[in-house]
């Protein structure tokens, strides 16, 4: 029998499909997880806490697959798992459909002003004008990261006539720039939309001198992690209004601190990493990728998607 360790959060949509060669260990609790990790060859040990998570995967020593909900394992002990060898398959692409709509519903809320509408509703007062008056069709984004999340934030914006140029690890032909092409050509956006993993090569990539290179006006979306933005930096940029605006589902730390000055600027709008929530498929797709990948191991095929603990994504 393979043991496999699993959040009971997933059972109610996985255990009538599991094959009669898994032996499940539920756990509800961090205790409960703790209890049983040692003995799992298979661990799905998605928590809220992600310290736990891992500590479990440090005292998971007989692991040879591990599962995850998360798409960004960032929080993990990477080079454990690259030393034992363990197979990780994340969850890239579950959140991508609701991560670029909420994208793209960013990015128009901050075009027409719409915060500014919302809270002249509160105030039962009928403007005479829009807030905002940008239109997306004809500005032109900077996309950075082409993963399954970049990819469909292209197709969106693509659909409301925005001129999209892509940044890429490989780069490419038909205007995909690569890594070291961007920086040089940061002042010919409006938008900057971060969609990268998070990794110690595009920790702080965008910093002082990035910010000071975008256009007046333009704006920073970042969907991605809040360490890939140099935060004291933005902070200023934003005070100063050398650019105009950032419009933030991460920051660094989370929750931000309820005294962060990030919370008081006009031009800053911050979603509380809510893209990735902004769904009810999360889990059903988790589940049904889980149990084909279930049955990829017992045959000993390809498991996917695979996360890499060497490079981090």
């Amino acid at each position: 029998m393979t043991i496999a360790v699993l959040s009971s959060l997933i059972r109610p949509a996985i255990e009538p499909h599991l094959p009669d060669w898994v032996e499940p260990r539920w756990f509800a609790s961090t205790d409960e997880l703790m209890e049983h990790v040692g003995e799992a060859e298979i661990g799905w040990f998605d928590l809220y806490d992600k310290e736990p998570m891992a500590e479990a995967v440090k005292r998971a020593e007989k692991m040879k697959w591990y599962n995850s909900i998360y798409a960004g394992l960032d929080f993990l002990p990477l080079d454990l798992l690259a030393k034992r060898g363990v197979t990780v398959t994340n969850g890239a692409g579950i959140n991508a459909i609701t991560i670029a709509e909420y994208t793209l519903m960013m990015m128009l809320n901050y075009a027409k002003g719409y915060r500014e509408v919302v809270r002249a509703q509160d105030r039962k007062e009928w403007l005479q004008d829009s807030p905002g008056k940008m239109e997306l069709a004809g500005s032109k984004a900077l996309l950075l990261g082409y993963g399954a999340i970049g990819k469909l934030i292209e197709t969106r914006l693509q659909a409301f006539d925005v001129d999209v140029t892509i940044v890429r690890r490989s780069g490419g032909s038909d205007g995909v720039l690569g890594p070291n092409e961007w920086r040089d050509k940061l002042g010919d956006f409006d938008w900057v939309i971060l969609a990268v993993p998070a990794t110690p090569e595009t920790d702080g990539m965008i910093g002082a001198g990035e910010l000071a290179s975008m256009k007046d006006g333009a704006v920073l979306v970042n969907i991605a992690r809040g360490t890939v933005v140099d935060q004291d930096a933005l902070v200023m940029a934003l005070q100063a209004k050398s650019i105009g605006g950032a419009l933030l589902d991460v920051t660094e730390p989370e929750p931000l601190p309820k005294d962060h000055i990030l919370w008081t600027l006009p031009n800053a709008d911050i979603t509380m990493h809510l893209s990735g929530r902004a769904q009810d498929k999360m889990f059903m797709r988790s589940a049904q990728r889980f149990l084909e990948n279930l049955g990829k191991y017992h045959r000993g095929e390809p498991l996917s998607p695979i996360f890499d603990p060497a490079r981090g994504y």
